[in-house]
């Protein structure tokens, strides 16, 4: 596999991911040679980090309309490695790689049905004010809790 520096070496880097989400390859999401739109795959970090967020239990209080806090996508990022075609399965593991003070760094492998990457990306999340649009710190609760998180295994 090509040098990626936010994974350095694959095998160990792979073997902290526990939750995965299965996703199937439409025909709407290829191209004219039924390979994957490679804008795709970002919309599929979307669906699996959302499950991922809604499995640790995070999602049910940035969605309560009287909470003043939600998360956005500061950065994304996708590293191609192998087609992926159309009606192809993929299994879109995610994980937490750094809890920062207001911000979560989040890992992505998406693996074939042969157990191959594919492509993998890495993005940062963090939490804002709806009212100011400026980042929010996470509480000591909160950071216990993504702690705790990083080590859970779920999925």
């Amino acid at each position: 596999m090509k040098n990626i520096p936010y994974v350095g070496n694959f095998e160990e880097w792979k073997k902290g991911f526990s939750f995965y989400q299965t996703i199937k390859v439409r025909f709407s999401e290829t191209d004219l040679y039924g390979h994957l739109n490679n804008t795709v795959p970002f919309t599929y970090f979307e669906e699996a980090r959302i499950e991922f967020f809604k499995q640790l239990g995070f999602m049910k209080s940035w969605l309560d309309v009287k909470s003043g806090k939600i998360p956005v996508v500061a950065d994304l990022q996708c590293d191609f490695i192998k087609q992926v075609y159309f009606d192809e399965r993929i299994k879109l593991f995610v994980k937490i790689n750094h809890i920062g003070s207001s911000s979560l760094d989040i890992h992505y492998l998406a693996l074939n049905n042969a157990e191959q990457p594919v492509f993998i990306g890495r993005g940062a999340i963090v939490q804002i004010s709806k009212e100011t649009g400026k980042s929010v710190p996470w509480t000591d609760e909160e950071k216990k809790e993504w702690s705790r998180c990083v080590n859970l295994e779920v999925g």
